[in-house]
């Protein structure tokens, strides 16, 4: 009797798009880092239901990129080793999770499901406005020449949640600076695909 093996395994892929949702000018639009190894205990965290491990905020940094004088960037490595992996800095953070009380603004910032019946993968689709008035403390222009400015922001990733400590960082992703300021509105619209691989062999 010949058995049958069904190799199987899970890839996860990101894309992050950026973008003025009131110009449709786009700053980035680009795949992004997984942190396989954080992304994994979330993923086993909110299959088992243990009270974390969903996706709960979205997070903004500026020290993804090193800028020269003549306006070459240098890009970091994203951070996609170590439970506890971070950004580079920090400055931001905004929850994106809808069932969240301490989301103020959940139809605007929202995680969505999307499966088509008979595909082997599922997107998750995390949307993210940052409006005229955030953050606090922001220039009132994008015309800031300091590229390490608090809100010139070069990296962005997403966190899981831990009900004690730190958020879990499950991707990570590095761009060139792109500023919020108080004249313009940003949107991230953030998918991150999981796909079931399998497929039959015999031995």
């Amino acid at each position: 009797m010949t058995a049958i093996k069904e190799p199987s395994g899970i890839h996860i892929e990101g894309h992050i798009k950026i973008y003025d949702p009131k110009t449709q000018e786009v700053y980035v639009n680009k795949r992004n880092a997984i942190h396989y190894e954080n992304m994994s205990i979330a993923l086993a965290e909110s299959i088992a239901n243990a009270g974390q491990g969903n996706i709960y905020e979205m997070s903004f940094g500026n020290g993804g990129t090193a800028v020269d004088p003549t306006g070459i960037i240098t890009y970091l490595t994203p951070n996609s080793t170590g439970t506890n992996a971070s950004l580079y800095n920090q400055t931001f953070s905004k929850v994106v999770d809808d069932r969240s009380t301490e989301n103020t603004d959940p139809l605007r910032n929202k995680i969505e499901t999307r499966h088509v019946t008979g595909v082997n993968y599922t997107d998750i689709v995390v949307s993210c406005l940052l409006d005229y008035g955030e953050p606090e403390g922001q220039d009132a222009f994008d015309n800031s020449t300091d590229t390490e400015a608090l809100f010139v922001f070069d990296e962005l990733g997403l966190k899981a949640k831990r009900t004690t400590g730190d958020n879990l960082l499950v991707t990570h992703v590095i761009f060139h600076p792109v500023q919020k300021s108080l004249n313009r509105l940003i949107q991230i619209d953030y998918t991150v695909r999981i796909q079931s691989l399998s497929g039959g062999g015999e031995v």
